[in-house]
């Protein structure tokens, strides 16, 4: 089992910058690849970035590419999400998810453990 914890959302000026954090309990951290997605009001949950279980490899959707970051501590058992030059229509709430996949996916279906999420509103 593994449970998560977000936090670090919050309300934002366009062009602003938040780090989420995303705390796992459990010693087999490092096992499971990690994922961030988003929900917008009326929306579906979409896909934002993925991290592999080294760290080695990261997935970012279009819409985030190169603005947002994934990284994970091991040792801290937390990943993060650094989000840079947010957009009003990156408000949503935002979960961290993990996965027993050793590589991350888009697929939300593929994710076995969910946090409760963090609000992140962008204004304009």
């Amino acid at each position: 089992q593994v449970q998560l914890v977000e936090s670090g959302g919050g309300l934002v000026q366009a062009g602003g910058s938040l780090r989420l954090s995303c705390a796992a309990s459990g010693r087999t951290f490092s096992s499971y690849a990690m994922g961030w997605f988003r929900q917008a009001p009326g929306k579906e949950r979409e896909f934002v970035a993925g991290i592999s279980w080294s760290g080695g490899n990261t997935y970012y959707s279009n819409s985030v590419k190169g603005r947002f970051t994934i990284s994970r501590d091991n040792a801290k058992n937390t990943v993060y999400l650094q989000m840079n030059s947010l957009k009003p229509e990156d408000t949503a709430v935002y979960y961290c998810a993990a996965t027993n996949l050793l590589i991350a996916t888009m697929t939300l279906n593929e994710y076995d453990y969910w946090g409760q999420g963090t609000q992140v509103t962008v204004s304009s």
